[in-house]
């Protein structure tokens, strides 16, 4: 994944007030399903569910502001191109919106328990899918938002990327298939479970732009077999 490069470094301090933005933003889009659908605030897997996504996503973009400012830049804004990572991205944000609405209903009408202990359990392991992301993005610094081959783009093949080819995703798909279980409902694994089906088909178009446009990447693939999960695919 990757953006074309700005000419010039992005100024620190409009990037840190950016993150702030997006995160009160990201605060916004996935509070008001949870809580609108539960139809309370006492819904505490929610705020669970939000420490959760927030603070390591303000940690993680405050240290690309500071230590790697292109790279936030490239994780703050895009906008995918072709008409099929369109779809795509429309398709897993409605899942991830299902899931959260699923979620609150579910504590509004009682339809599922999900026990404490596999909530915290969930929750350490969703902490994990973001350590995970944290050390993609700190060794790939043409990870952008969009599926595009960046100018002067180099092939990363170090830390995670000798394990499998698209590690950023795994670490989603770790943060995404928990927190179903953060949120305390069963039912919202119902959607939680199309945004694994719905990133291998990201994946295959990605890995088909890379493979006409970024180079050495035909050699990768025959070096590191798996795309996602490691002796699975």
């Amino acid at each position: 994944m990757a953006a074309n490069c700005s000419p010039s470094r992005p100024n620190k301090f409009n990037l840190i007030l950016r993150v702030l933005l997006n995160c009160l933003l990201a605060f916004i889009f996935f509070g008001l399903p949870l809580f609108l659908s539960a139809g309370t605030f006492g819904f505490w897997n929610a705020w669970l569910f939000l420490a959760l996504f927030e603070i390591p996503f303000l940690v993680i973009l405050t240290y690309l502001a500071l230590k790697n400012p292109t790279l936030a830049e490239k994780r703050l804004q895009g906008n995918e191109q072709e008409k099929p990572q369109r779809l795509i991205m429309a398709l897993l944000i409605s899942s991830a919106t299902v899931m959260l609405v699923v979620s609150g209903l579910d504590f509004k009408q009682h339809w599922s328990h999900v026990p404490l202990v596999i909530v915290l359990i969930s929750s350490v392991l969703v902490i994990g899918g973001f350590v995970l992301l944290f050390f993609v993005m700190r060794e790939n610094s043409y990870a952008s938002r969009v599926v595009e081959i960046q100018e002067d783009q180099k092939l990363i093949e170090t830390g995670l990327y000798r394990i499998v080819r698209h590690p950023m995703y795994l670490a989603f798909l770790v943060i995404f298939l928990f927190a179903a279980m953060v949120l305390g409902s069963w039912y919202a694994l119902i959607p939680a479970f199309c945004i694994p089906i719905l990133v291998t088909f990201r994946i295959r178009d990605e890995e088909r732009h890379l493979l006409a446009g970024l180079k050495g990447y035909a050699e990768y693939v025959a070096k590191v077999r798996y795309r996602l999960i490691p002796f699975i695919w």
